[in-house]
């Protein structure tokens, strides 16, 4: 017995491998030889190609197609129409299809709606591409991007807040959690209290607060401290 759900809008190849609790949503296709792992949630018209692995947990909001080349790693969130390729120089009359360009998203990243990812490139764990941005680029872990093409802005916590300012003892903090972020002598962040590669705690992985209120407490934060 099946252990996901497909809803009978959506066509799912033969050869294609889909984890427990997986759900694919209306008029999506996934193709021959996709894996696809566990608790992931497919929206509305997706596309994922043959060659496409995505890990577990993983978030795909509507109109996204997944192209042969990328990688997707646990607990990603791809956003509404955010784009992703597979080469640089297109051409129709010109056929690259043993050439695509491979495109690894890391743990925990989350593309922002209408994004677009060029091929190519990695995307750190935790990293967060703002809506609309172009990325071009590497993007190191724990970043903010923004912008046509992406610049980096800030870094972000594994929650998706900006960290601004560093405390007395030199940690970043996270106004949601608490967990304290160091920068490294090679210019990247690491969370001092959780490594990388571990789940959150249970009572960590559901939101209590939306961003804005976490936003105006950072702005109340500094304005008391200037005071």
């Amino acid at each position: 017995m099946e252990n996901y759900f497909i809803h009978e809008s959506s066509y799912v190849d033969k050869e294609v491998k889909i984890g427990k609790g997986t759900k694919i949503w209306h008029f999506s296709h996934v193709l021959s030889g996709a894996q696809i792992g566990t608790g992931c949630n497919l929206g509305q018209n997706v596309s994922i190609a043959g060659d496409v692995i995505i890990g577990n947990n993983v978030k795909i909001q509507n109109n996204v197609s997944v192209y042969d080349g990328v990688r997707i790693e646990d607990d990603v969130f791809l956003g509404p129409s955010c784009v992703l390729t597979n080469a640089t120089n297109p051409r129709s009359e010109v056929s690259r299809k043993n050439l695509y360009e491979n495109t690894l998203i890391k743990k925990g990243a989350s593309i922002g709606a209408n994004a677009t990812i060029v091929c190519g490139v990695t995307i750190g764990r935790f990293a967060f591409i703002a809506a609309g941005a172009v990325v071009t680029s590497d993007i190191p872990d724990y970043t903010m991007v923004q912008g046509v093409p992406a610049r980096r802005v800030a870094w972000v916590s594994r929650h998706g807040h900006k960290l601004e300012k560093k405390d007395s003892n030199g940690f970043y903090i996270c106004p949601e959690t608490g967990l304290k972020y160091e920068e490294t002598a090679q210019q990247t962040l690491i969370c001092v209290d959780i490594k990388e590669n571990q789940s959150l705690p249970e009572q960590m992985s559901t939101g209590r607060k939306n961003y804005q209120y976490y936003k105006k407490l950072q702005i109340d934060r500094g304005l008391n401290e200037t005071n």
